[in-house]
């Protein structure tokens, strides 16, 4: 049921002039299954109060309520039961419901991030999603059927959220294949997954990714962690509000991360809407500081002049000014695992050699995974994770080349399978059951590289030698001595009969 409504309301989008991309799909799905969340969560809590005798206020005012704007119903019989169905009497549609919807309800949602006592409360979460979204759905026939289709969505039983999420990870990914755009915005999770089990974050520890984007090392960060955690109240409290941090400067990612740690079953996420690179990293105290970063921060891009003054290693490129963040904000003992293109481990140019610098003298820098190409889809760089450990300088450094025996794309994306190994393999590294030298894998010492370039790329010294190519000489000369053998061999059968 869940996966047919998601497909019938991409169809109405389609067919509406409004929404020309997955993109704005995945938008504008995201605010109508907001508002839907939202009227869960408010009665949620309103039959709790009633239970204890108590009255709860709700957020929302009357009117903008979900069961009076989208889904206003009427009691029917059916033979002898009595159903809820929708009032089209009273339901809007066509225009008037387009022009309720730009001109009171947006505006009104949108009031909540002024209001609002705190950033990290609901309410400010909906003023946020409010204010930069914007609906695009311009037939109010096609929101009608599409608020329909909503409701049916059950958000209440934990079952009906993992599914959701399931989906709405889908949609993500789907995304991320429509174009570059949407890429930035998709990590694949088996990847995700095998950082987080290296890392293994704790019940306690606060957790960071400062280029959020669809929120999902914070997600599967929230799954480890409550699949582990002895289910206390206290657990799942600090769970839930102190363990997950995150900034994204995007508009719609903003909106998509926040919507997806909802269904993950957070329900009001730390994230913040701003742009992580603006923050002077000479700011960053100790109560800014995370006992583990997780990120896999874009690329490619470039940041301004006055941007670039926040930083002690100036440089034009994204992805070098956030390891710089990410180290200033990790604690002393923290552990961080970031996806970043490869050419970091080798570039020459002042600012990458003084960044390799700055990482091997200030972090442990205990383990390079080698991704291969295709990882990311739509993305023509390699990349490498890093995974280090701030306050001790860098000593050893062993590399995992993965190879999953095929090539990697849109039709065969990595999978969990493909990880095991290397997940293995690191614990034993870490726990000093084994060298870690496979053909696969290998260690280098700090010592050992130039001291001047702090150049960190390396070959395989495991990789098997492949047996050199004969010469055609030596191909000509085995063809005719295996041509006589034949005719030998024929020659004895023709005498024999």
């Amino acid at each position: 049921m869940f996966e047919q409504t998601f497909k019938n309301i991409d169809d109405l989008l389609y067919k509406d002039s409004g929404a020309d991309s997955e993109l704005d799909y995945i938008g504008q799905t995201s605010w109508v299954m907001f508002l839907r969340y939202l009227h869960e969560l408010e009665q949620d809590k309103a039959d709790e109060a009633e239970l204890k005798g108590e009255t709860y206020n709700f957020i929302l005012d009357e009117q903008y309520r979900w069961p009076n704007w989208a889904m206003p119903k009427v009691k029917v019989i059916k033979g002898n039961t009595e159903v809820l169905e929708v009032d089209h009497h009273a339901a809007l549609t066509g225009p008037d419901l387009v022009a309720f919807v730009d001109g009171k309800l947006f505006p009104y949602l949108a009031k909540f991030k002024q209001e609002a006592d705190s950033a990290n409360s609901i309410e400010y979460k909906i003023g946020e999603i409010f204010s930069e979204l914007k609906n695009k759905i311009q037939s109010g026939y096609n929101l009608r059927e599409i608020l329909e289709y909503a409701d049916q969505l059950p958000f209440r039983a934990s079952s009906d959220k993992h599914e959701l999420s399931h989906l709405y990870e889908t949609k993500i990914k789907n995304m991320g294949n429509a174009g570059r755009n949407g890429g930035q915005y998709y990590t694949p999770r088996p990847l995700i997954r095998a950082m987080i089990n290296v890392i293994n974050p704790q019940i306690g520890e606060k957790i960071y990714d400062g280029a959020a984007g669809s929120c999902g090392f914070l997600c599967e960060a929230y799954e480890y962690m409550y699949q582990r955690m002895e289910k206390t109240t206290d657990n799942l409290k600090t769970l839930q509000e102190n363990t997950l941090y995150g900034k994204e400067k995007k508009n719609l990612a903003y909106v998509i991360g926040i919507m997806n740690m909802i269904l993950h079953g957070i329900e009001a996420p730390n994230i913040i809407h701003t742009n992580t690179l603006g923050e002077n990293i000479r700011d960053i105290q100790e109560k800014n500081r995370y006992h583990v970063i997780l990120a896999n921060p874009p690329f490619g891009g470039k940041e301004r002049k006055e941007i670039q003054q926040n930083f002690d290693i100036k440089t034009g490129e994204t992805a070098f000014l956030f390891m710089q963040h990410f180290i200033k904000s990790l604690k002393t003992g923290g552990r961080a695992a970031i996806v970043i293109k490869n050419t970091v481990l080798s570039n020459t140019d002042n600012a990458s050699v003084a960044l390799r610098k700055h990482l091997l003298e200030s972090c442990n820098l205990h383990t390079i995974l080698d991704m291969p190409a295709g990882t990311f889809t739509g993305a023509g760089v390699k990349t490498v994770v890093l995974f280090f450990t701030k306050g001790e300088p860098t000593k050893n450094i062993w590399y995992y080349q993965l190879d999953p025996g095929r090539n990697m794309g849109k039709t065969n994306p990595l999978n969990d399978k493909d990880m095991e190994e290397f997940v293995k393999l690191q614990k034993d590294v870490t726990l000093s059951l084994s060298k870690g030298e496979t053909e696969k894998s290998w260690t280098i010492k700090v010592a050992d590289i130039d001291d001047t370039t702090f150049d960190l790329s390396t070959k395989n010294p495991n990789t098997p030698e492949e047996t050199p190519l004969r010469s055609p000489e030596e191909i000509l000369a085995e063809m005719e001595t295996l041509d006589a053998e034949t005719n030998t061999i024929l020659k004895s059968i023709k005498a024999l009969i």
